[in-house]
């Protein structure tokens, strides 16, 4: 199938509709939500905590959480949860901890690629490094590879929930260049070996990887949370290869790839 992107063994694609067209036909699929699911993720897992991904914070959710002896984060500026989307916040998570994180973008794609029997990651502009090694070793063992940019659902014609039109979200196109840059390096890979929607995003964040940090706070999203006061969590998207650990999902959870094995 076209839409598989093959012969090309490192893929790229956006949100549920292209996942559904890489996912079984790759060995790898690395999910990026870059502001905030996958880097808050990323800071977790890199403190020794665990995340279960779901895709809202209901009732069932809670009662999963509770079943499974993990905390249910919530809402940032809510002080009756102790954790919420925020890599800031998340820094200072203890080790152990097992936290069920929703997100209605991230944590929703994960769940839908966990069923397509592929290994999955969490990947991000702070672990691009690490889950790039990942990639290429990946590639080496003649494995293919999908990344997912998230991007944003809009609301639906209700207005009651995030199941309308896509939203392409530069901070993903960036993130997803950033894992796909780095394997590149990392393996050596040619060009023929990188489809040219991947070689598109890594163009992308070529470019952007000078000024990351200005580029994540003029987007969209990144405005967004910089009205609600939060340019820290902005700044933390923004650093670059600072975590060394690689978030795979691991029986509903996403734990440390060494700890996994």
């Amino acid at each position: 199938m076209v839409a598989g992107q093959g012969p090309f063994v490192v893929r790229f694609g956006w949100g549920g509709e292209d996942l559904a067209a890489l996912a079984p036909v790759s060995d790898l699929v690395v999910i990026v939500d870059v502001l905030r699911f996958t880097t808050a993720v990323s800071v977790a897992v890199g403190c020794g905590a665990s995340v279960l991904p779901t895709g809202g914070r209901s009732a069932p959710a809670a009662r999963g959480a509770a079943r499974r002896g993990a905390i249910l984060a919530g809402p940032r500026d809510d002080p009756g949860t102790p954790w919420s989307l925020s890599p800031t916040d998340l820094a200072h998570i203890p080790a152990g901890t097992r936290l069920v994180l929703p997100s209605p973008n991230g944590a929703t794609l994960s769940a839908a690629a966990s069923d397509h029997g592929a290994t999955l990651v969490a990947g991000c502009p702070r672990n691009a490094t690490a889950v790039g090694g990942l990639v290429a070793r990946e590639v080496a063992a003649g494995r293919s590879i999908a990344v997912i940019a998230a991007g944003e659902r809009w609301p639906d014609a209700s207005g009651t929930s995030h199941a309308g039109p896509l939203r392409p979200a530069v901070e993903d196109l960036l993130g997803a260049g950033a894992v796909i840059a780095r394997a590149a390096e990392a393996g050596a890979l040619a060009r023929s070996e990188l489809s040219p929607e991947a070689r598109a995003a890594r163009a992308a964040f070529d470019a952007a990887a000078p000024v990351l940090r200005d580029e994540l706070r003029g987007c969209a999203s990144g405005r967004e949370l910089l009205a609600l006061g939060w340019d820290d969590d902005v700044a933390a998207a923004a650093q670059l290869d600072a975590d060394t650990a690689v978030p795979i999902l691991r029986d509903g959870a996403f734990v440390a790839l060494d700890e996994a094995a």
